[in-house]
């Protein structure tokens, strides 16, 4: 008698870093990669709500979570994270995000230097850990995350910088990655309904509501593009709309209508 053959085992769920996963645009990527099979790791300086976010997720999505208590503006814990990527991650999302307001030249040197750290060095130390692992292994995907502010000059000065360079070093890093199987891809959203300008001392009561979404939405136009295969993701006809005719104008005149919206003369 031919004995049966024995079953497979179960296939390892993917697994997902995601920083600034406690609130914002990453609580939303943590909740539907999450939904779609992924287990997580969850990155965020606040230890009470990273524990909530990923209680959320293992309740409502039956992920596997850990988190990682991390402050990107740290050095030491810069480097915890990426050693933790290193371990193996199949999706990572640089979301954590970090703004200031007041003039450039008003604020101090400390508060500069950690939105530094936190939008362009963090997010670079975490993709060069991961792209290397990926490489190594089964390939992967990386995204970063950018800001509409960063597609056109006028929208303060240090933040909007910062999301300049990730949009230039996601889209050329992602070039040099074509064909290796390990993808690269930008997000560029505009209004979103998170904390983060409250958060940034930035006043936005004059934006209308037709500019906002919701972290949902963006999350799910931007996993979309992954799936297509796209390196860059500008969620919402508006924002398509807006850019693509404020980026046909003169330079000087499209500076002006950009400082137009969300009081971007305020901002460092």
């Amino acid at each position: 008698m031919q004995a049966e053959p024995a079953p497979e085992a179960p296939r390892a769920r993917p697994r997902a870093l995601i920083t600034g996963a406690s609130s914002g645009l990453g609580a939303a990527f943590a909740d539907r990669l999450a939904r779609n099979g992924h287990d997580l790791v969850l990155v965020a300086r606040d230890a009470g709500r990273l524990a909530e976010a990923a209680r959320r997720a293992e309740e409502r999505h039956g992920a596997h979570c850990a988190v990682l208590v991390a402050d990107l503006a740290d050095a030491a814990d810069r480097r915890k994270v990426a050693e933790r990527i290193e371990e193996g991650v199949d999706i990572l999302v640089n979301g954590a995000g970090f703004g200031v307001s007041g003039s450039f030249w008003e604020l101090g040197r400390e508060a500069l230097e950690d939105q530094l750290a936190v939008n362009v060095t963090a997010p670079q130390e975490f993709t060069h850990a991961a792209v290397r692992t990926m490489l190594g292994g089964n390939g992967g995907t990386v995204v970063n995350l950018s800001s509409i502010t960063g597609l056109i000059p006028g929208r303060g000065s240090t933040y909007a910088a910062s999301k300049a360079w990730t949009r230039y070093f996601s889209q050329g890093l992602s070039a040099a990655l074509r064909g290796t199987g390990t993808q690269v891809m930008v997000l560029c959203p505009g209004f979103v309904r998170t904390e983060f300008h409250a958060r940034a001392g930035i006043d936005v009561r004059q934006v209308s509501e037709g500019w906002w979404m919701d972290p949902d939405e963006v999350v799910d136009r931007c996993l979309s593009d992954v799936a297509r295969g796209r390196t860059f993701s500008l969620p919402g006809l508006r924002n398509k709309v807006f850019i693509s005719v404020v980026s046909r104008l003169p330079r000087p005149l499209a500076q002006r209508v950009n400082r137009m919206l969300g009081n971007a003369g305020a901002r460092a």
